[in-house]
């Protein structure tokens, strides 16, 4: 596959066809640019075509994750006019945007901080596990902003419920990563030493299934935190299921439990 050349970004593709996106500013503890976010929407859409069973999105470096906006660069931000501000919020929210509708799952292997744009792009994934140094906060109040950027207040509230959102955005508390589990922010707290190693066997485990069974059912969760029609949820499940009967991979997943063997999904 063409991939676009990244400055601060790297990617690669591990065997099973698992890709691996990795921030690369660990002498920045991996903090946010211009030029990263655009990066971001870059990379999404190489990877939206790209024949993956799964992306582990990461960093580089053993100090965070990602410590939110790098602010060296602040002072572009505030030299902004309104209409150049919002054309790079733009460009931030479609990158961040662009990786969670990402076709197949993104898991999140994140450890020590991951801070305001950190934790935004933490929560595109669709499965986090972290280190016990994990720590996380949505604090853009900090700095005279809201809670309400990078789909940060729509992702967090429904992973963790509207009141504990409230109270993550607006003190800017830190959480760490036992309470992170807890409320159900990360999947599940891993040793550092296994974390990335946890996150490839997790990848592995979902590339043994059929690829088109994936990446509708990712469909049907993402599209179904969307409407509030149980009926609409219904039919989306119903022409999902339905197209995937087409399939070769359905008769091929019976033939296989019939035979006792392990299915050979080719994903056509």
């Amino acid at each position: 596959m063409e991939f676009p050349p990244l400055e601060e970004l790297t990617f690669e593709v591990l065997p099973d066809d698992i890709g691996v996106l990795r921030i690369n500013r660990p002498d920045r503890m991996n903090s946010q640019t211009i030029r990263m976010f655009r990066e971001y929407g870059e990379a999404a859409m190489a990877l939206r075509d790209a024949p993956l069973r799964a992306l582990i999105l990461t960093a580089s470096g053993q100090r965070a994750f990602c410590a939110g906006f790098d602010l060296d660069e602040i002072h572009k931000i505030t030299e902004m006019g309104v209409r150049e501000f919002l054309k790079f919020q733009e460009t931030a929210t479609g990158g961040i945007q662009g990786i969670r509708h990402l076709p197949f799952p993104v898991i999140a292997a994140i450890h020590g901080p991951a801070t305001g744009g950190g934790l935004a792009l933490a929560l595109a994934a669709d499965i986090r596990l972290c280190d016990p140094r994990a720590k996380f906060s949505a604090a853009f109040v900090k700095v005279g902003l809201s809670m309400g950027e990078l789909g940060t207040s729509y992702n967090l509230t429904r992973l963790v419920g509207p009141a504990k959102a409230a109270e993550i955005g607006y003190t800017a508390r830190i959480v760490p990563a036992d309470e992170a589990e807890q409320i159900g922010l990360v999947n599940r707290v891993v040793p550092t030493e296994e974390l990335f190693d946890e996150a490839v066997a997790m990848a592995r485990m979902i590339a043994q299934n059929s690829p088109g069974g994936v990446r509708m059912s990712k469909r049907a969760i993402q599209r179904n935190l969307e409407i509030t029609s149980y009926a609409a949820a219904l039919e989306l499940e119903n022409r999902g299921q339905a197209l995937l009967t087409r399939s070769t991979d359905m008769p091929e997943a019976l033939a296989a439990f019939k035979e006792k063997r392990e299915p050979r999904f080719t994903g056509e």
